[in-house]
Protein backbone atom coordinates (compact mmCIF):
# COMPACT_ATOMS: atom_id res chain seq x y z
CA UNK A 1 0.00 0.00 0.00
CA UNK A 2 1.36 3.51 -1.02
CA UNK A 3 2.07 5.99 1.48
CA UNK A 4 -0.49 8.30 0.12
CA UNK A 5 -3.24 5.55 0.61
CA UNK A 6 -2.14 4.59 3.89
CA UNK A 7 -2.78 8.16 4.59
CA UNK A 8 -6.08 8.16 3.48
CA UNK A 9 -6.86 4.98 5.15
CA UNK A 10 -5.56 6.53 8.81
CA UNK A 11 -8.21 9.52 8.17
CA UNK A 12 -10.85 7.23 7.82
CA UNK A 13 -10.11 5.40 10.64
CA UNK A 14 -8.70 7.36 13.65
CA UNK A 15 -11.74 9.27 13.76
CA UNK A 16 -13.57 6.10 14.56
CA UNK A 17 -10.60 4.70 17.18
CA UNK A 18 -11.15 8.27 18.55
CA UNK A 19 -14.70 7.95 19.00
CA UNK A 20 -14.27 4.73 20.79
CA UNK A 21 -11.54 5.84 22.95
CA UNK A 22 -13.64 8.59 24.37
CA UNK A 23 -16.61 6.35 24.60
CA UNK A 24 -14.52 4.00 26.57
CA UNK A 25 -11.97 6.30 28.84
CA UNK A 26 -14.22 9.86 28.84
CA UNK A 27 -11.44 11.91 28.29
CA UNK A 28 -11.68 13.95 24.92
CA UNK A 29 -8.03 16.06 24.98
CA UNK A 30 -5.92 12.29 26.51
CA UNK A 31 -7.85 9.88 23.62
CA UNK A 32 -6.70 12.76 21.17
CA UNK A 33 -3.63 12.77 21.92
CA UNK A 34 -3.01 8.97 22.14
CA UNK A 35 -4.98 8.33 18.90
CA UNK A 36 -2.71 11.30 16.85
CA UNK A 37 0.39 9.45 18.85
CA UNK A 38 -0.82 5.95 17.06
CA UNK A 39 -1.56 7.38 13.88
CA UNK A 40 2.34 8.81 13.66
CA UNK A 41 3.41 5.51 14.92
CA UNK A 42 1.40 3.60 12.57
CA UNK A 43 2.45 6.60 9.35
CA UNK A 44 6.18 5.27 10.33
CA UNK A 45 5.95 1.61 10.59
CA UNK A 46 3.21 0.20 8.62
CA UNK A 47 4.75 1.71 4.83
CA UNK A 48 7.85 -0.70 6.30
CA UNK A 49 5.78 -3.60 8.11
CA UNK A 50 2.80 -3.41 6.15
CA UNK A 51 -0.05 -2.87 6.98
CA UNK A 52 -1.96 -5.12 10.13
CA UNK A 53 -5.15 -6.80 8.81
CA UNK A 54 -7.40 -5.13 11.09
CA UNK A 55 -5.99 -1.64 11.10
CA UNK A 56 -8.45 -0.24 13.36
CA UNK A 57 -7.79 -3.13 15.91
CA UNK A 58 -3.73 -2.08 15.34
CA UNK A 59 -4.69 1.75 16.32
CA UNK A 60 -7.09 0.75 19.09
CA UNK A 61 -4.36 -1.36 20.57
CA UNK A 62 -1.68 1.13 20.43
CA UNK A 63 -3.53 4.07 21.55
CA UNK A 64 -5.21 2.73 24.46
CA UNK A 65 -1.57 1.58 25.87
CA UNK A 66 -0.63 5.30 25.07
CA UNK A 67 -2.95 6.55 27.19
CA UNK A 68 -2.32 4.02 29.89
CA UNK A 69 1.18 5.11 30.02
CA UNK A 70 0.19 8.65 30.26
CA UNK A 71 -1.97 7.66 33.04
CA UNK A 72 0.78 5.92 34.84
CA UNK A 73 3.93 7.88 34.31
CA UNK A 74 5.44 9.76 31.60
CA UNK A 75 8.87 7.33 32.45
CA UNK A 76 6.55 4.43 31.83
CA UNK A 77 4.76 5.67 28.75
CA UNK A 78 8.84 6.24 27.17
CA UNK A 79 9.90 2.47 28.18
CA UNK A 80 7.17 1.05 25.75
CA UNK A 81 7.19 1.44 22.15
CA UNK A 82 4.41 1.10 20.11
CA UNK A 83 5.45 -2.10 18.18
CA UNK A 84 5.18 -4.01 21.33
CA UNK A 85 2.09 -2.39 22.45
CA UNK A 86 0.58 -3.84 19.35
CA UNK A 87 0.86 -6.98 20.20
CA UNK A 88 -1.53 -7.00 23.42
CA UNK A 89 -5.35 -7.56 22.17
CA UNK A 90 -7.84 -4.68 23.06
CA UNK A 91 -11.28 -5.28 22.58
CA UNK A 92 -12.82 -3.76 19.53
CA UNK A 93 -16.80 -2.93 19.27
CA UNK A 94 -17.98 -3.83 15.99
CA UNK A 95 -19.50 0.02 16.17
CA UNK A 96 -18.70 3.08 14.69
CA UNK A 97 -18.56 6.32 17.14
CA UNK A 98 -17.49 8.95 14.62
CA UNK A 99 -20.72 10.14 14.44
CA UNK A 100 -21.04 10.37 18.75
CA UNK A 101 -17.69 12.22 18.01
CA UNK A 102 -19.00 15.04 15.66
CA UNK A 103 -21.58 15.54 18.06
CA UNK A 104 -19.31 15.54 20.70
CA UNK A 105 -16.87 18.48 18.52
CA UNK A 106 -19.75 20.41 18.46
CA UNK A 107 -20.47 21.07 22.35
CA UNK A 108 -22.59 23.91 22.81
CA UNK A 109 -19.66 25.43 25.14
CA UNK A 110 -17.42 26.46 22.10
CA UNK A 111 -17.99 29.03 19.73
CA UNK A 112 -18.76 28.06 16.06
CA UNK A 113 -15.16 28.72 15.34
CA UNK A 114 -14.00 26.14 17.45
CA UNK A 115 -16.63 23.62 16.90
CA UNK A 116 -15.43 23.64 13.40
CA UNK A 117 -11.70 23.57 13.66
CA UNK A 118 -12.16 20.58 16.11
CA UNK A 119 -15.21 18.68 13.81
CA UNK A 120 -12.35 18.86 11.21
CA UNK A 121 -9.40 17.93 13.54
CA UNK A 122 -11.25 15.08 15.09
CA UNK A 123 -13.60 13.52 12.90
CA UNK A 124 -12.36 14.89 9.60
CA UNK A 125 -8.49 13.47 10.16
CA UNK A 126 -7.15 16.67 9.52
CA UNK A 127 -3.81 18.13 10.38
CA UNK A 128 -3.20 21.54 12.24
CA UNK A 129 -1.47 22.57 9.98
CA UNK A 130 -3.82 21.95 7.49
CA UNK A 131 -7.23 23.67 9.24
CA UNK A 132 -5.00 26.79 9.30
CA UNK A 133 -4.11 26.86 5.76
CA UNK A 134 -7.65 26.35 5.07
CA UNK A 135 -8.62 29.64 7.19
CA UNK A 136 -5.66 31.42 6.18
CA UNK A 137 -4.26 31.36 10.01
CA UNK A 138 -0.98 30.82 11.47
CA UNK A 139 -0.83 27.06 12.78
CA UNK A 140 0.25 28.06 16.63
CA UNK A 141 -2.83 30.51 16.40
CA UNK A 142 -5.01 27.30 15.23
CA UNK A 143 -3.35 25.06 17.28
CA UNK A 144 -4.28 27.32 20.33
CA UNK A 145 -7.88 26.99 19.35
CA UNK A 146 -7.84 23.60 19.28
CA UNK A 147 -6.51 23.17 22.23
CA UNK A 148 -8.57 25.53 24.08
CA UNK A 149 -11.51 23.78 22.26
CA UNK A 150 -10.70 20.46 24.35
CA UNK A 151 -10.11 21.93 27.66
CA UNK A 152 -13.64 23.51 27.46
CA UNK A 153 -15.19 20.36 26.66
CA UNK A 154 -13.29 18.53 29.62
CA UNK A 155 -14.18 21.20 31.95
CA UNK A 156 -17.69 20.87 30.80
CA UNK A 157 -18.20 17.65 30.90
CA UNK A 158 -17.63 16.22 28.00
CA UNK A 159 -17.83 12.41 27.58
CA UNK A 160 -20.01 9.50 26.19
CA UNK A 161 -22.91 8.95 26.97
CA UNK A 162 -23.72 12.47 25.24
CA UNK A 163 -26.48 14.47 25.99
CA UNK A 164 -29.49 14.58 23.92
CA UNK A 165 -28.51 14.06 20.29
CA UNK A 166 -31.96 16.15 18.91
CA UNK A 167 -30.76 18.94 21.09
CA UNK A 168 -27.38 19.07 19.15
CA UNK A 169 -28.36 18.62 15.83
CA UNK A 170 -29.40 22.04 14.57
CA UNK A 171 -25.50 23.19 16.04
CA UNK A 172 -24.26 19.84 13.78
CA UNK A 173 -25.81 20.66 11.14
CA UNK A 174 -24.73 24.24 11.00
CA UNK A 175 -21.05 23.26 11.40
CA UNK A 176 -21.16 21.11 8.49
CA UNK A 177 -22.76 24.07 6.50
CA UNK A 178 -19.97 26.65 7.48
CA UNK A 179 -17.07 24.14 6.38
CA UNK A 180 -19.18 23.64 2.94
CA UNK A 181 -19.58 26.83 2.35
CA UNK A 182 -15.80 27.73 3.30
CA UNK A 183 -15.28 25.04 1.06
CA UNK A 184 -17.20 25.66 -2.02
CA UNK A 185 -16.42 29.47 -2.06
CA UNK A 186 -13.08 30.46 0.23
CA UNK A 187 -13.39 33.35 2.16
CA UNK A 188 -9.41 34.12 1.18
CA UNK A 189 -6.51 33.17 -0.42
CA UNK A 190 -5.89 32.57 -4.90
CA UNK A 191 -7.92 29.70 -5.37
CA UNK A 192 -11.71 30.09 -5.28
CA UNK A 193 -12.58 26.92 -3.67
CA UNK A 194 -10.86 24.36 -1.10
CA UNK A 195 -12.57 20.75 -2.65
CA UNK A 196 -11.62 19.26 0.30
CA UNK A 197 -12.91 20.85 2.61
CA UNK A 198 -16.59 20.53 0.74
CA UNK A 199 -15.87 17.40 0.20
CA UNK A 200 -15.35 16.35 3.65
CA UNK A 201 -18.23 18.14 4.63
CA UNK A 202 -20.43 16.27 1.76
CA UNK A 203 -18.94 13.14 4.07
CA UNK A 204 -19.94 13.62 7.76
CA UNK A 205 -23.42 15.08 6.07
CA UNK A 206 -23.52 11.84 4.68
CA UNK A 207 -23.07 9.82 8.23
CA UNK A 208 -25.44 12.14 9.79
CA UNK A 209 -28.11 11.17 6.89
CA UNK A 210 -27.48 7.65 6.95
CA UNK A 211 -28.08 7.77 11.10
CA UNK A 212 -31.19 9.72 10.59
CA UNK A 213 -32.59 9.77 6.76
CA UNK A 214 -36.37 10.47 8.12
CA UNK A 215 -34.99 14.43 9.46
CA UNK A 216 -36.25 16.61 6.91
CA UNK A 217 -33.58 19.24 7.32
CA UNK A 218 -30.78 16.39 7.56
CA UNK A 219 -31.74 15.45 4.39
CA UNK A 220 -32.11 19.04 3.08
CA UNK A 221 -28.51 19.57 4.06
CA UNK A 222 -27.27 16.71 1.81
CA UNK A 223 -29.13 17.77 -1.21
CA UNK A 224 -27.99 21.27 -0.80
CA UNK A 225 -24.32 20.52 -1.01
CA UNK A 226 -24.79 17.52 -3.58
CA UNK A 227 -26.48 20.03 -6.08
CA UNK A 228 -24.20 23.11 -5.42
CA UNK A 229 -20.86 20.70 -5.12
CA UNK A 230 -21.92 19.53 -8.70
CA UNK A 231 -21.31 22.87 -10.31
CA UNK A 232 -17.71 23.13 -9.17
CA UNK A 233 -15.83 21.85 -12.09
CA UNK A 234 -17.49 24.71 -14.33
CA UNK A 235 -17.49 27.36 -11.62
CA UNK A 236 -13.70 28.20 -13.52
CA UNK A 237 -11.91 28.61 -16.24
CA UNK A 238 -8.50 26.95 -17.36
CA UNK A 239 -6.81 29.55 -15.80
CA UNK A 240 -8.74 29.85 -12.51
CA UNK A 241 -10.95 32.78 -13.28
CA UNK A 242 -14.42 32.68 -11.70
CA UNK A 243 -17.29 31.68 -13.72
CA UNK A 244 -20.55 33.67 -12.61
CA UNK A 245 -23.75 31.16 -12.64
CA UNK A 246 -25.23 32.63 -15.61
CA UNK A 247 -22.11 32.38 -17.98
CA UNK A 248 -21.97 28.30 -16.46
CA UNK A 249 -21.63 25.35 -19.10
CA UNK A 250 -24.09 23.17 -17.84
CA UNK A 251 -22.85 20.26 -19.73
CA UNK A 252 -19.93 20.19 -17.42
CA UNK A 253 -21.89 20.05 -14.14
CA UNK A 254 -21.48 16.44 -12.45
CA UNK A 255 -25.11 14.72 -13.66
CA UNK A 256 -24.57 11.86 -11.04
CA UNK A 257 -24.74 14.12 -8.06
CA UNK A 258 -26.98 16.03 -9.21
CA UNK A 259 -29.56 13.36 -9.59
CA UNK A 260 -28.59 12.52 -6.35
CA UNK A 261 -29.27 15.51 -4.95
CA UNK A 262 -32.96 16.14 -6.56
CA UNK A 263 -34.11 12.83 -5.35
CA UNK A 264 -33.25 14.16 -1.93
CA UNK A 265 -34.58 17.56 -2.08
CA UNK A 266 -37.58 16.16 -3.40
CA UNK A 267 -37.90 13.43 0.05
CA UNK A 268 -37.09 16.41 2.21
CA UNK A 269 -39.83 18.08 1.41
CA UNK A 270 -42.02 15.83 2.69
CA UNK A 271 -40.85 16.05 5.85
CA UNK A 272 -43.65 17.42 8.62
CA UNK A 273 -41.85 20.51 8.99
CA UNK A 274 -40.27 22.66 7.04
CA UNK A 275 -36.42 24.12 7.94
CA UNK A 276 -33.90 26.36 5.92
CA UNK A 277 -31.85 23.70 4.76
CA UNK A 278 -34.90 22.25 2.97
CA UNK A 279 -35.60 25.28 1.08
CA UNK A 280 -32.28 26.04 0.17
CA UNK A 281 -32.05 22.90 -1.72
CA UNK A 282 -35.52 23.20 -3.23
CA UNK A 283 -33.50 26.87 -4.54
CA UNK A 284 -30.47 24.88 -5.84
CA UNK A 285 -33.11 21.97 -7.51
CA UNK A 286 -34.90 24.71 -9.53
CA UNK A 287 -31.08 26.03 -10.44
CA UNK A 288 -30.26 22.39 -11.66
CA UNK A 289 -33.79 21.77 -13.26
CA UNK A 290 -33.09 24.39 -15.69
CA UNK A 291 -30.75 23.08 -18.75
CA UNK A 292 -29.78 26.82 -19.52
CA UNK A 293 -29.73 29.89 -17.16
CA UNK A 294 -32.67 31.38 -19.69
CA UNK A 295 -34.91 28.80 -18.53
CA UNK A 296 -34.67 29.38 -14.88
CA UNK A 297 -38.13 29.66 -13.30
CA UNK A 298 -37.25 32.68 -11.04
CA UNK A 299 -40.95 33.04 -9.95
CA UNK A 300 -39.92 29.83 -8.20
CA UNK A 301 -36.57 31.33 -6.99
CA UNK A 302 -37.90 34.24 -5.46
CA UNK A 303 -40.60 32.49 -4.14
CA UNK A 304 -38.67 29.74 -2.09
CA UNK A 305 -36.32 33.15 -0.86
CA UNK A 306 -39.62 34.29 0.19
CA UNK A 307 -40.53 32.13 2.34
CA UNK A 308 -36.70 31.16 3.43
CA UNK A 309 -36.69 34.96 4.81
CA UNK A 310 -39.62 34.34 6.78
CA UNK A 311 -38.55 31.83 8.19
CA UNK A 312 -34.65 32.23 8.71
CA UNK A 313 -34.46 36.30 8.70
CA UNK A 314 -31.08 36.91 7.15
CA UNK A 315 -29.45 39.45 5.28
CA UNK A 316 -27.92 37.33 3.33
CA UNK A 317 -31.52 35.34 2.18
CA UNK A 318 -32.50 39.05 1.64
CA UNK A 319 -29.46 39.77 -0.75
CA UNK A 320 -30.15 36.70 -2.44
CA UNK A 321 -34.10 37.43 -2.98
CA UNK A 322 -32.90 40.86 -4.44
CA UNK A 323 -31.38 39.68 -7.60
CA UNK A 324 -34.41 36.93 -7.97
CA UNK A 325 -36.41 39.73 -7.80
CA UNK A 326 -34.55 41.44 -10.11
CA UNK A 327 -34.23 38.57 -12.44
CA UNK A 328 -38.69 39.08 -11.99
CA UNK A 329 -39.16 42.08 -11.73
CA UNK A 330 -36.16 44.24 -13.23
CA UNK A 331 -33.06 45.65 -11.87
CA UNK A 332 -34.76 48.75 -10.58
CA UNK A 333 -37.03 46.41 -7.90
CA UNK A 334 -34.07 44.19 -6.82
CA UNK A 335 -32.02 47.38 -5.98
CA UNK A 336 -34.79 49.29 -4.16
CA UNK A 337 -34.77 45.65 -2.20
CA UNK A 338 -31.24 46.15 -1.72
CA UNK A 339 -31.26 49.78 -0.37
CA UNK A 340 -32.89 48.31 2.62
CA UNK A 341 -29.32 46.35 3.83
CA UNK A 342 -27.23 49.19 3.98
CA UNK A 343 -28.58 50.17 7.65
CA UNK A 344 -27.84 46.67 7.84
CA UNK A 345 -24.36 46.72 10.56
CA UNK A 346 -23.74 43.14 8.95
CA UNK A 347 -23.49 43.87 5.91
CA UNK A 348 -21.69 47.41 6.04
CA UNK A 349 -19.13 46.94 3.46
CA UNK A 350 -19.75 43.28 2.27
CA UNK A 351 -18.46 42.77 -0.83
CA UNK A 352 -21.08 40.36 -2.01
CA UNK A 353 -23.35 43.08 -1.44
CA UNK A 354 -21.42 45.55 -3.08
CA UNK A 355 -21.06 43.03 -5.89
CA UNK A 356 -24.72 42.76 -6.40
CA UNK A 357 -25.51 46.73 -6.20
CA UNK A 358 -22.89 46.48 -8.99
CA UNK A 359 -24.81 43.93 -11.19
CA UNK A 360 -27.65 44.88 -10.97
CA UNK A 361 -26.52 48.85 -11.85
CA UNK A 362 -25.27 47.31 -15.17
CA UNK A 363 -28.43 45.32 -15.82
CA UNK A 364 -30.26 48.76 -15.33
CA UNK A 365 -27.59 50.59 -17.78
CA UNK A 366 -26.22 52.59 -15.34
CA UNK A 367 -22.40 51.77 -16.55
CA UNK A 368 -20.90 54.62 -14.75
CA UNK A 369 -22.24 53.56 -10.89
CA UNK A 370 -21.54 49.93 -11.69
CA UNK A 371 -18.25 50.83 -12.43
CA UNK A 372 -17.57 52.19 -8.92
CA UNK A 373 -19.46 49.77 -6.92
CA UNK A 374 -17.30 46.68 -8.76
CA UNK A 375 -14.16 48.88 -7.99
CA UNK A 376 -15.30 48.92 -4.21
CA UNK A 377 -16.95 45.08 -4.08
CA UNK A 378 -13.25 44.62 -5.67
CA UNK A 379 -11.46 45.96 -2.87
CA UNK A 380 -13.72 44.67 -0.11
CA UNK A 381 -12.97 40.65 -0.91
CA UNK A 382 -10.21 38.76 0.57
CA UNK A 383 -10.33 36.35 -2.04
CA UNK A 384 -7.97 36.48 -5.10
CA UNK A 385 -10.23 34.91 -7.30
CA UNK A 386 -13.12 36.77 -6.64
CA UNK A 387 -11.31 40.33 -7.07
CA UNK A 388 -9.62 39.45 -10.52
CA UNK A 389 -13.72 38.66 -11.83
CA UNK A 390 -15.06 42.11 -9.74
CA UNK A 391 -12.35 43.96 -11.50
CA UNK A 392 -12.79 42.31 -14.73
CA UNK A 393 -16.56 43.58 -14.66
CA UNK A 394 -15.24 46.82 -13.63
CA UNK A 395 -12.65 47.37 -16.58
CA UNK A 396 -15.24 46.09 -19.16
CA UNK A 397 -17.28 48.63 -18.00
CA UNK A 398 -14.16 51.01 -18.38
CA UNK A 399 -13.90 50.45 -21.90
Amino acid sequence: MTGLAIEDLLREVMPQVLGALVRRYGQFEGCEDAVQEAGLAASVQWPVEGVPANPRAWLMTVASRRLIDEVRSESARRERESANAAEVPVEVADTDDTLLLLFLCCHPALTAASQTALTLRAVGGLTTAEIARAFLVPEATMAARISRAKQRIRAAGGSFPLPDVSQRLPVVLHVLYLIFNEGYTASSGSSLDRADLAGEAIRLARLVHAQRPADGEVTGLLALMLLTHARRVARTTAGGDLVPLDSQDRTRWDRVLIEEGLELAKGSLGAPELGPYQLQAAIAATHADAATAAETNWRQVYALYLILERIAPNPMVTLNRAVALAEVDGPRAGLELLAGLDADERMAGHHRLLSVRAHLLEKAGDSVAAYEWYRRAAKATASLAERRHLESRANRLRT
